[in-house]
Parts: structure tokens; C-alpha cells; sequence
């Protein structure tokens, strides 16, 4: 095996080459902040999954260890993250009730099926499917998911029961346990959420008031959470609020979970495979779009591909570790990198730091109220509901607006799946539509130059007898009738048309439905006594037409410029 295979195969074979001692102490840095900032994240997104918080430390290990060996990215963080834990949950719950022993093993097969379902599409470099979900498809998406979870987090921030995971039910029982909101959960839910709101803004610039260096701001000016996170753990065990209705974590488990994964059946694998390819795409999509963006900043190379068998290969530790779905997520990636990670090293080390969490710290978690977890997710989730991701499509496209809108509705009212199938669906009845209409103009030249333009957008020379028309598109079977029919209806409003030309400057493509189509025309064309040509057909498509019947019988001829075919033409009187 040569070096570029081991690189290729294992990526961090590349970056350990060069690392020295200096890096690894930065790296031991950055990754002291960057746990002590992510510890309470992935104690929320676990609660978010409908699982122990505990389980969120889980699935920060193993996973992190894997992608940071597998992964092509310097920068990204991977773990649990707000959209695929809230995916798993809804995905879960058709099946067993959240906190039960059924639910986790369910949460460890999907975590399993994802990882092998990755690691299939990397194997047959499928990767590019992805983009089968436009962006107003996953705006709407994101935007209601993120609602729904916001809501679904005012039962801890309430203090009170509430079922259901889309927006009727979820609202509806929320008003009809509403009389049994716990006083103190409430208050401590306003303050949390304030404390975190104005941590989020101003802790930075409190920082820079007493003095503190840019250095030491830069490492923990987005730590302010964790100080929330103490100081309501201290206000409990303190006050004795858990003896009030403040619910609590309780007592967590000093060892790791183990797998059982013996009720698990056939029927069941078959009916998690929808969720499982929901779950695997949108974490794709939302890993390999911040990993892009911060390779993008250090002039850094991702491989799509390899990112799949990185995250297929953590989903797989996730499951091992008896944990759920894991992704790479933007707001975790961001404090990796704002915790001043240079390499992947930073998620060898935070898996071990959390790994001695575990064994070590886990009683420190007791008294931790779940108030305060589901204020950091509903915050979280308020920076995912884009209003202006809507404001801007409106301007630019109505049609993309009005995707991104019926996705929304649909993730809210019949719940993330169905939202997501009809985004997906809609969308790629929007780009069939919008290629089976493709923009056929007809053109002139510009006076003194050799460029061709749309007759209604430019003031162009043009000629009775010939007539140059151009397609804006691919030609295949859906739009292979269009083509004939504006062919005919050009030829029957122009009398004295003697020459047809089919400028071919943006066709990549033609199908054989398309060939048969221009077969058609161009002996429809002849019997009205009008020759055909063809001009600026690109050497592919010329590639697929030479040995066609189209080609031996053609009546006119083959440009290679649109320019040489009015040259040769335009004396031409027929």
C-alpha cells in the first residue's frame, strides 16, 4: 500500500506527520475549553433525543475519536447536534416511550443503520445524492424543526407534561397542562434564559472590562453558558429545589451502558430505514456544509466521500458506545474552533477528557436541573429559525419561497419525515418543470461584433430568409415536445424563412427522445422547404450525433460558430 492510499484511507496519517510537541500543547488547551463548553450542550441535544443526558458524554467519545481519524476536516467537531437528536427522537417514539430501556436500544440501532448506510454511499462515492435537497428544502426544514423543539422544550421550562411531536398536538397539550406549571422551575427557567442571553452578548466585553487579555477572551469568552450551568446546579442542591418540582438529572451512571440489542427484529430494522436515510442525509449535508466553511477559511481541501466513511465509522462508535446519531455540528464546531483548535488532535483529546468526566465527575451532574438544559437547546434553536433565508428567496425567486414555506408547514403540522419528502419532492417537481420549459429564444447578431443576442433584449441584425433560433437547455424527453412545437410555430410566423438554425451553445445533453424530436423537425422542416442546421454543438453532444440518422440526412449543415453559419448563409437566396 502506497502513501496516497494510506492518506486516502486515513486521513490523519497527513496531518500527524508534521506534529510536534508546540502543536500538541495548543491542541491540550483548546481542548480543556472546548470540553468544559461542550459538556453541557451534549447533556441537552441527549434530553432533546428523549434519552438519559449522560447518554449526550457517550456519544462525545468514541465518535470523536473515529472522525478525527477518518475525517478530512481540521475543524469540525463531531458529536450529538440539535437536528439529528431531535430526528432521532421522532423517530424513536412510534416505537417505545422515551426514557425506556426499548427506546435506547432503538436509539443505538438507528445509530448503527446510519453508520452503515454512510459508510454504503461512500463506498459507491454516492455522496453526490445530497443534492437532491435544494436550500429552500432545507431552510424550511430546519427553521420548523428548530419551532418544534423550541416548543417541545416548554414542558421543562414549565415544569409540567406535555406529549406530541408535531405543532397541534404539541401546543394543545402544552394549554391543557398549563394550569400545572411548578412556580420554581418557571423563575428558574427566566433566569437561566436571561443569564444565557446576556452571556451570549455581553460576557466578551464584561471580559475586556476587568482587564483580561484578548488571549484569555478569546478562550473563554464563549463559556459563559457554563457559569449558568453551575451556578443553577448550585441554586438547586442549595435551596433544595428539586424538593420544590424542580426536576433534576439525578443520579447518573458511573460506567459505560451495556448493548443489548436483543429485541431487535426485522420488521422493525425495515421500518427505522426512512428515518435512518433522513438522519444520515441532513447530518451529511449540515457536517460537509461547516466543514466546507471553515476549509474554505484555512485554504484547506474536503473530500466529500471520505467525510462519509469518517461520520459512517462515528455513527458506528456512537452505537458501540451505546449512544445515539452523531453529526458535525455548526454551533460545536464553532467553539472547537474559537477554543483554538489547529488540528483533529483537538477531538482525540476532548473524547479522553470527557471519558474522565465519565468515570470521575458524574455525581457533579445530580443536582443539574433540566430547566437549564432545555433553555441552552431552545436558544440554540432560536439561532436556526431564519426569518431572512425567507426574506431573501421572496426577492429572488417566489417559486423557491413558496418551497421553502410549504416545507415548513408541512415539517410542523404532519412532522419531519413527511415535511422533508414533500420538500424533496416538490423541488424536484419545481427543476423538472423548470427544464421541461426551457428558454428558446430567437437571436440576431449585435452590429460590428460576432456575438448573438435575444431579438427582444438587444437591438440585432437579422435576415428574412434565415433564422437563428437558441435553446437555453439540455435536450431530453421532457422538453423534446416543447422544442418541437416552438420550432413549428417560429417557422409558421416567418413565411420567408429559407434556413433553420439550432444554435446549440448551452446544450450539454440530448437524449434519444430529444433526437427523435429533432429527427421530426427537421422533416417537417423540409417538407415546408426549409433547411436545418446546426451551429456551436459542443464536441460530447457532436460525439453522441455523428453516426445518428439526424447527421446522414441532415439537409443543411454543422457549424462550428454561430458567426461562420451566418457568414456562409445570409447571401444565400433560395
Amino acid at each position: 500500500m502506497n502513501k496516497m492510499t494510506v492518506e486516502r484511507i486515513i486521513p490523519a496519517w497527513k496531518w500527524l506527520k508534521t506534529y510536534s510537541l508546540g502543536d500538541l500543547q495548543n491542541d491540550t488547551a483548546a481542548s480543556l475549553i472546548f470540553t468544559i463548553m461542550v459538556i453541557p450542550q451534549s447533556l441537552a441535544y441527549a434530553m432533546l433525543a428523549g434519552l438519559p443526558a449522560i447518554t449526550g458524554l457517550y456519544a462525545s467519545i468514541l465518535p470523536s475519536i473515529l472522525y478525527s481519524i477518518f475525517g478530512t476536516s481540521r475543524t469540525l467537531a463531531v458529536g450529538p447536534v440539535a437536528l439529528t437528536s431531535v430526528m432521532t427522537a421522532s423517530a424513536i417514539l412510534p416505537f417505545a416511550a422515551s426514557g425506556s430501556e426499548h427506546y435506547a436500544t432503538i436509539a443505538i440501532l438507528l445509530a448503527l443503520m446510519s453508520g452503515v448506510l454512510l459508510l454504503v454511499l461512500s463506498l459507491f462515492r454516492l455522496g453526490f445524492l445530497t443534492n437532491l435537497m435544494s436550500h429552500p428544502v432545507i431552510s424550511g426544514f430546519i427553521s420548523a424543526t428548530a419551532l418544534i423543539v423550541i416548543i417541545g422544550q416548554f414542558k421543562y421550562l414549565l415544569g409540567i407534561e406535555s406529549e406530541g411531536d408535531t405543532l397541534i398536538p404539541l401546543v394543545t397539550s402544552l394549554y391543557r397542562h398549563l394550569s400545572e406549571t411548578n412556580s420554581p422551575t418557571l423563575i428558574l427557567s427566566i433566569i437561566s434564559i436571561g443569564s444565557l442571553l446576556i452571556m451570549r452578548s455581553h460576557f466578551s466585553s464584561f471580559l475586556i472590562k476587568i482587564g483580561c487579555s484578548k488571549h484569555t477572551v478569546k478562550l473563554i469568552g464563549k463559556s459563559g453558558p457554563v457559569f449558568v450551568v453551575v451556578f443553577a446546579t448550585l441554586a438547586v442542591a442549595i435551596l433544595s429545589l428539586d424538593k420544590m418540582g424542580v426536576s433534576i438529572i439525578g443520579a447518573v451512571p458511573t460506567t459505560l451502558p451495556k448493548i443489548q440489542l436483543g429485541n431487535v427484529t426485522l420488521a422493525m430494522v425495515k421500518e427505522l430505514i426512512p428515518s435512518t436515510i433522513l438522519i444520515s442525509i441532513v447530518g451529511f449535508v449540515g457536517s460537509v456544509s461547516v466543514a466546507q466553511t471553515y476549509a474554505a477559511k484555512h485554504r484547506q481541501d474536503i473530500d466529500p466521500n471520505q467525510e462519509l466513511t469518517g461520520l459512517g465509522l462515528a455513527n458506528i462508535g456512537s452505537a458501540l458506545s451505546g449512544a445515539f446519531p452523531v453529526t458535525g455540528g455548526f454551533s460545536r464546531t464553532v467553539l472547537n474552533a474559537e477554543s483554538g483548535a489547529t488540528s483533529p488532535m483537538t477531538g482525540i483529546i476532548t473524547a479522553v477528557l470527557i471519558f474522565l468526566t465519565l468515570l470521575f465527575l458524574t455525581p457533579l451532574f445530580f443536582y443539574l436541573p433540566k430547566a437549564i438544559l432545555a433553555s441552552i437547546i431552545s436558544i440554540s434553536m432560536m439561532k436556526l429559525i431564519s426569518v431572512q433565508d425567507l426574506r431573501h428567496l421572496w426577492r429572488f425567486s417566489k417559486k423557491e419561497a413558496i418551497l421553502l414555506l410549504i416545507t415548513f408547514f408541512a415539517v410542523l403540522i404532519e412532522g419531519m419525515e413527511t415535511g422533508l419528502i414533500v420538500g424533496v419532492c416538490l423541488s424536484l417537481l419545481f427543476f423538472l418543470w423548470h427544464t421541461s420549459h426551457p428558454h428558446i429564444a430567437i437571436v440576431g447578431r449585435v452590429p460590428g461584433t460576432e456575438h448573438f443576442r435575444n431579438v427582444q433584449r438587444f437591438t440585432v441584425e437579422t435576415h428574412q430568409s434565415v433564422l437563428t433560433v437558441r435553446i437555453d437547455e439540455n435536450l431530453f424527453f421532457a422538453n423534446a415536445r416543447i422544442l418541437e412545437e416552438r420550432l413549428q410555430q417560429v417557422v409558421s410566423e416567418n413565411k420567408e424563412v429559407k434556413h433553420l438554425i439550432l444554435m446549440c451553445t448551452a446544450v450539454n445533453m440530448i437524449d434519444a427522445s430529444a433526437l427523435q424530436s429533432l429527427e421530426k423537425i427537421f422533416t417537417r422542416l423540409a417538407d415546408a422547404g426549409v433547411q436545418l442546421h446546426l451551429s456551436e454543438v459542443k464536441g460530447p453532444v457532436m460525439d453522441k450525433l455523428k453516426d445518428t440518422q439526424l447527421l446522414k440526412e441532415l439537409n443543411g449543415e454543422v457549424f462550428l460558430t454561430q458567426h461562420q453559419a451566418i457568414k456562409a448563409l445570409e447571401g444565400c437566396q433560395v
